[in-house]
């Protein structure tokens, strides 16, 4: 049972504290971790399609195994020392690998700033957790970013992990977030990273599959909680969850502006270049500022809804199992 109390410590540890900035953090090292086997990747293997291919499938089994064996070794080793010592360890990589607080605070930044009528500070403030261009965002422009990065992160960032350690503890979370790391860092349908990062991007489309489904579904739970549109979620849900050219993108978001009653997602600039993209949701009304807030209200009923779900899985799997080896 310690793995399920390891998840419930580090589930209450990142809504109190979050992510301390200035404190070393698992998913900083693997960053790095993947900037310097690219490097060395690239030297090795020459510039071919085939060859970028192979490259990437390198990249992915050693990060995703390092990652993982590290950790997997790391709660062995504290296990034969101590019990409680192994709890500790376990609990601290739980709340790492989870990012609910630090969403909410981010996205709460470009609120304050559009409170503030400065939207030069809120483009700024945006930009630091978006990909798109925000140079000539206005003001709707701004909060409907900030919306669609709560919603759109609330799986890989919140529910996802949770539901990976209720399978594997820690150490399958981490090796979730490694993945994940990697699509962020080199999944790119770019010149840079068109071949070099198809293994990286596709292994994160299927260990997010179920995933991204499971918080769609539970968002709209959430809605009914939390006293938003649940029915208007429910059915935009249904309608739009596939309305990306991600299969794992669009389900939180579409339930996310079905409780909101707005319309998210639709065409936007990436490095000066018009990207076009389908819209999600109906354009009841146009997205303000104060959505920010009410979506990371649904944020927060989602992680919770997803800390039981996760809790009930980890329970059943110790009935059945017995425990894991870490």
């Amino acid at each position: 049972m310690r793995h399920c109390i390891a998840i419930a410590l580090g589930f209450v540890l990142d809504l109190i504290i979050g992510d301390p900035y200035k404190l070393p953090h698992p998913i900083r090292w693997i960053g790095s971790l993947i900037a310097a086997l690219e490097k060395v990747l690239r030297r090795v293997f020459s510039d071919s399609p085939r060859s970028l291919r192979v490259a990437g499938i390198v990249l992915v089994v050693l990060v995703a195994g390092i990652s993982f064996a590290c950790s997997a070794l790391l709660l062995w080793v504290c296990g034969l020392v101590s019990w409680w010592l192994a709890l500790i360890v376990e609990s601290v990589m739980c709340y790492q690998m989870l990012a609910t607080k630090s969403l909410r605070d981010e996205s709460m930044k470009v609120a304050r700033a559009l409170e503030s009528g400065n939207l030069q500070d809120s483009r700024y403030a945006v930009s630091m957790i978006v990909g798109r261009d925000t140079e000539c965002l206005d003001e709707t422009g701004v909060a409907k970013a900030a919306v669609e990065t709560v919603a759109e992160n609330v799986s890989d960032g919140v529910v996802a992990p949770l539901l990976y350690m209720a399978i594997g503890g820690a150490p399958l979370a981490v090796f979730y977030k490694a993945v994940n790391t990697m699509d962020s860092m080199v999944g790119y349908k770019n010149d840079a990273y068109r071949y070099f990062g198809t293994a990286a991007a596709k292994l994160d489309d299927v260990l997010n599959f179920i995933p991204a489904r499971i918080a769609g579904v539970l968002m709209c739970l959430a809605a009914r909680f939390t006293g938003m549109d649940a029915k208007g979620a429910w059915r935009i849900f249904r309608r739009d969850r596939l309305a990306h050219s991600s299969p794992n993108s669009a389900h939180t978001e579409a339930a996310c502006a079905g409780a909101l009653g707005v319309q998210l997602a639709g065409s936007n600039y990436y490095f000066g270049k018009l990207v076009e993209k389908p819209t999600i949701g109906d354009a009841c009304r146009d997205v303000e500022t104060e959505d920010i807030a009410r979506s990371n209200r649904l944020m927060y009923a989602t992680a919770v809804l997803g800390f039981v779900l996760a809790e009930a899985i980890c329970c059943l799997l110790f009935v059945v199992w017995g425990g894991l080896p870490w």
